[in-house]
């Protein structure tokens, strides 16, 4: 492991040599820098080429999650850049851009262009198997020093059949034998590395709101180890998520993705959130078309626009002010 850590800073002290010999006419008026948060010190460099460059000169900086983490820490770039988060496929971006696919492909690659695209099955498993190894051996250990490897696969194991469920730190703690601190930094850790996201329920307005443990979903639907019931509501999760960070990153609009639960034992799956109020609330079946007394609860006391999207769905319809959408019809509908 040690000989590891060693040949990758010697790896990137040769990029970073690298990169300080490059250089480009006057008349460049595009750069594209990727995964430059390998280099030492590279916010500072970042800083420099910003700061004087020509006013034609524009700047695209690429990386994974890590550049995100690490512009968390040390100099500022406040001011100088605008963030853009890429999120796996969905209906609605294959639509732009010409790719064939169905809800079950979906379901059963994940969005990953990689997978996504793969030719079979097995090559898609392939490669999702060392994406896994490379993000718990790898990607971890670059972001935090975990001395127990093993403790946080288990934990990422167990969140796998967790999908959907509000999280039990303590009841996840007893079955690694760690502590209800150490999920939660793991879980973070999971989520600021873009492997999981966390879901919490939203109180604001919401009368005997109950402040429970957030929901966990898999940005690779692939992942998620249940039903294939879950496996949609994890996708849509994601396409839903990917819509929100959309508002929030291309139009700046403060919007949010939460779910309702209350301590009558109400609950929504997702609420759509927007300066604090809840605009939109949905419900996601894989086959029941029978409305969610939950969701039917909701909408007839906040007055909140319902809808609950079935995959198996023979027929859209609106009954009690609550629309039924067929799954793929309404994640098409998705503005990114």
């Amino acid at each position: 492991m040690q000989e590891r850590i060693i040949t990758k800073q010697i790896d990137c002290v040769k990029k970073f040599q690298c990169i300080l010999a490059e250089g480009w006419l006057p008349h460049t008026e595009f750069l594209i820098l990727d995964e430059i948060n390998k280099m030492p010190q590279w916010k500072t460099y970042l800083k420099g080429i910003y700061d004087t460059k020509l006013p034609h000169q524009k700047i695209l900086v690429t990386g994974s999650a890590r550049l995100e983490i690490y512009n968390q820490a040390g100099d500022s770039l406040a001011g100088r850049f605008f963030l853009h988060r890429l999120l796996p496929l969905s209906p609605a971006e294959c639509d732009k851009v010409g790719v064939s696919y169905t809800l079950d492909h979906f379901l059963e690659r994940g969005g990953f262009p990689e997978p996504f695209l793969a030719n079979d099955l097995i090559e898609a498993n392939r490669w999702r198997l060392q994406y896994v190894d490379s993000l718990l051996r790898v990607d971890v250990i670059d972001f935090e020093n975990i001395h127990n490897l093993n403790a946080i696969r288990l934990v990422f194991e167990l969140l796998r059949e967790r999908v959907g469920s509000s999280i039990s730190y303590s009841s996840i703690a007893e079955d690694v034998a760690i502590s209800p601190n150490t999920v939660k930094k793991y879980i973070e850790i999971l989520e600021a590395l873009y492997i999981v996201f966390r879901i919490t329920p939203f109180s604001h307005n919401i009368a005997r709101s109950l402040l429970k443990e957030p929901k966990v979903y898999f940005f690779d639907t692939g992942l998620v180890k249940n039903n294939d019931g879950i496996k949609f509501e994890n996708f849509v999760a994601t396409c839903l998520f990917k819509h929100v960070l959309s508002k929030i990153d291309y139009q700046a609009e403060n919007y949010a993705l939460r779910y309702l639960h209350t301590k009558e034992r109400h609950e929504v799956d997702f609420a759509l959130v927007h300066n604090d109020q809840v605009k939109e609330m949905v419900e996601v079946k894989h086959a029941d078309h029978i409305p969610s007394p939950s969701l039917h609860y909701f909408h007839e006391k906040y007055q909140i626009p319902a809808v609950q999207v079935v995959k198996e769905l023979k027929r859209e319809r609106r009954e009690n002010g609550i629309e039924k959408i067929q799954g793929l019809h309404f994640l098409r509908s998705l503005a990114l």
